[in-house]
């Protein structure tokens, strides 16, 4: 059992949190399934079950958008106005707004569209092992995880070989620009530039269309309603950060849990069929999405004895709900055989993940690529000396250095 004092708030910044991450989670769960968090200066309100987890993201007593709980603005702080279309998205609203926009992005991704990007990740994979295999040392993170997302993003909004500095540009802002002392420099000096960079490339999709999915939501129409300019912008900024950040850590969570679990790295190098059910393990057991965004209560609900005052924000942590024993056998334990698996991964209810598919298939070609390409690959420093970053709702490393 984990240090923890279960009777103060939960800071998922801290050391020790972060350093016996699945233990307080535990904790929580068996003990104090409804508690109390701190983000920064915000406080919330967590739940650590399964049950009281999936209830939640379906109970209409709880919402996305701040305002329609606290009749005041959307966010809790100020918000500069160059960052308003990175976090006014599909993933803030609630329906009927949130259905008429998943209603009209959703005709974008053609099962089509996304068979083509699965044969573009396995050669592109296959590519970025065959030059790796030539280096003794490399950051699996850095050199090939976060590089296949890139290049499948870039695919999809088809950006130019020409632009391609600038979107790897915005794609470093979007991603490491919003901590520390990086983020003045982000709010009011980046940001605009990032801004200004994506509604040209909106503007040259719209004259120049081709067969990608940029060009399938700037032409997407349901009854005559097409997503506004900024509605397509902050689409393409959803779509970059969803698309990115859960795939990078995936991966690098993946390569990591099969390393710290030998027989079955060994069990899936021998039937690499097993790759479908070993990622759906992964997201399980080291996801690297650990909850949603805060929803917030419209009226005051009562839950385990506690209750969640009106407009108060809550998080359902789907790190613990995923090992929670009521719903998973031997929950702590690593099973890439494990079926059924209905981990809350990619979410549920309404915000399910709508990228989950192209997710998967990027963690299962980049895995299973890995293990036949590079098979006795293999960390290069103590397993303690990898760090955490101490971003809320996320667990992800700094880097994966490994030796091949």
């Amino acid at each position: 059992m984990s240090a923890f004092d279960i009777d103060k708030p939960l800071d998922f910044s801290s050391k020790a949190f972060l350093q016996d991450k699945f233990a307080v989670y535990e904790q929580i769960r068996e003990q104090r399934p409804v508690h109390k968090a701190k983000i920064s200066v915000l406080k919330v309100f967590t739940l650590a079950r399964y049950a009281d987890c999936t209830a939640l993201l379906k109970d209409p007593r709880f919402v996305r958008n701040r305002s329609t709980a606290t009749g005041g603005s959307r966010f809790p702080f100020p918000v500069p106005k160059s960052l308003r279309p990175v976090i006014e998205s599909m993933i803030q609203e609630d329906d009927p707004n949130h259905r008429r926009l998943r209603d009209l992005v959703r005709s974008a991704f053609r099962p089509q569209a996304i068979a083509e990007l699965e044969t573009k990740i396995d050669s592109y994979s296959i590519e970025l092992l065959d030059e790796l295999a030539q280096r003794k040392h490399f950051d699996l993170q850095a050199d090939y995880a976060l590089k296949i997302p890139v290049r499948m993003i870039a695919d999809m909004m088809g950006v130019s070989h020409a632009l391609m500095p600038q979107f790897q540009t915005m794609f470093r802002v979007l991603s490491d620009g919003f901590s520390g002392l990086r983020m003045f420099r982000t709010l009011f000096f980046d940001m605009p530039k990032v801004v200004d960079f994506t509604r040209q490339l909106i503007d040259d999709k719209r004259n120049n269309p081709a067969d990608d999915i940029l060009t399938g939501l700037i032409q997407a129409e349901d009854n005559g309603d097409k997503l506004s300019e900024d509605e397509l912008l902050a689409m393409v900024f959803l779509l970059i950060i969803a698309g990115y950040e859960t795939t990078v850590h995936l991966i690098t969570n993946g390569a990591l849990t099969l390393l710290q679990n030998p027989q079955s790295l060994d069990q899936l190098q021998r039937d690499p069929m097993l790759i479908n059910t070993a990622v759906e393990e992964i997201l399980r057991h080291r996801g690297p999405v650990q909850s949603t965004k805060p929803v917030y209560a419209i009226e005051d609900v009562t839950l385990h004895g506690i209750t969640i005052p009106k407009g108060k924000p809550v998080m359902p942590l789907f790190g613990a709900a995923n090992h929670d024993p009521r719903v998973f056998d031997n929950p702590l334990s690593f099973d890439i055989t494990r079926t059924p698996n209905h981990h809350l991964g990619f979410g549920h209810g309404i915000h399910f993940c709508m990228g989950a598919h192209l997710a998967r298939a990027e963690a299962r070609l980049g895995i299973n690529n890995l293990l036949k390409r590079l098979p006795n690959f293999r960390l290069a420093v103590d397993e303690s000396q990898l760090e955490l970053q101490a971003l809320p709702g996320w667990h992800r490393y700094q880097a994966l250095p490994v030796t091949s």
